[in-house]
């Protein structure tokens, strides 16, 4: 009986253990910013990468020189996409900007780049002239457009411009699972990361109309953390800790395109 329980207990702990990762992880939303660059050098974000199971992240930052930098460290871990903002303060103004324009434009010639954002926008700037161009171009060069907007303002972006592939940024951060599903069902164009989206499993159960939503659409949704703020470092680890749970409760083909197949797919490595 003593060994019954020693056993039961080493496999529950076990089963438990800080940092075991189920699955490894294609991260679909990370930045590495500017005052990021003052707290951990390349190799300690690289590192911090490789202790929460990520194998391969989509990186943006403000400005993209850490992008750069990180890519230039690790180009087989680092996606790289370019974030239209030179400096925070485009975060409310790139829109309409001819300067934010000329230079996503310039950036672009590196030949680097899978995809444009992570942006933010409301539905009354969805057609600004920036917008529009940068559409254009993610549409001519087959990037994503990495979109940080609301259920409404990416209905507007998905029909005003129909060529190009979108990446919703958090799932629109509140919208339900039966909205994400609807917009999926009517736009192919579509993919959806999931960071920040914790009411995907409250309490670590998976909702079941997250699950059914899964389950109908596996090869289009992607995980995510968002280092948007320096602290957010130090969340990974447990917060994809958090993900293995509710990754644990899907069949095994569904979580591991979540996960990261649907990434690798997406976004082959060089």
């Amino acid at each position: 009986m003593r060994g019954l329980l020693l056993s039961t207990l080493l496999f529950v702990l076990g089963s438990t253990a800080p940092g075991a990762a189920q699955f490894p992880i294609f991260d679909a939303h990370i930045h590495y910013s500017r005052p990021d660059w003052e707290v951990y050098s390349l190799e300690r974000a690289l590192s911090i990468l490789t202790a929460a199971g990520v194998r391969r992240a989509i990186v943006s930052s403000t400005p993209d020189d850490g992008t750069l930098k990180l890519y230039a460290k690790a180009p087989k871990t680092v996606v790289p996409f370019l974030r239209p903002y030179r400096a925070r303060d485009d975060m409310d103004t790139w829109s309409s900007d001819p300067g934010v324009q000329r230079y996503v434009e310039d950036r672009l010639k590196r030949g680097i780049y899978r995809g444009i954002g992570e942006f933010h926008l409301s539905a009354a700037d969805a057609g600004g002239p920036t917008v529009k161009r940068v559409a254009e171009l993610a549409a001519e060069r087959d990037l994503f457009l990495h979109a940080h907007v609301d259920d409404v303002t990416l209905e507007k972006l998905l029909t005003l411009y129909p060529k190009a592939r979108f990446l919703w940024a958090h799932a629109g951060m509140s919208a339900s699972a039966s909205t994400v599903g609807g917009l999926l069902a009517r736009f192919p164009k579509l993919w959806v990361e999931l960071a920040l989206r914790t009411d995907v499993a409250p309490g670590g159960k998976l909702d079941p109309e997250w699950r059914a939503v899964f389950v109908k659409y596996p090869d289009r949704f992607l995980v995510g953390t968002d280092t948007w703020v320096t602290s957010r470092w130090e969340a990974i680890r447990d917060y994809h800790r958090d993900v293995q749970v509710w990754l644990g409760q899907l069949p095994r083909d569904v979580a591991e395109a979540i996960a990261w197949k649907n990434g690798d797919r997406l976004f082959p490595a060089p």
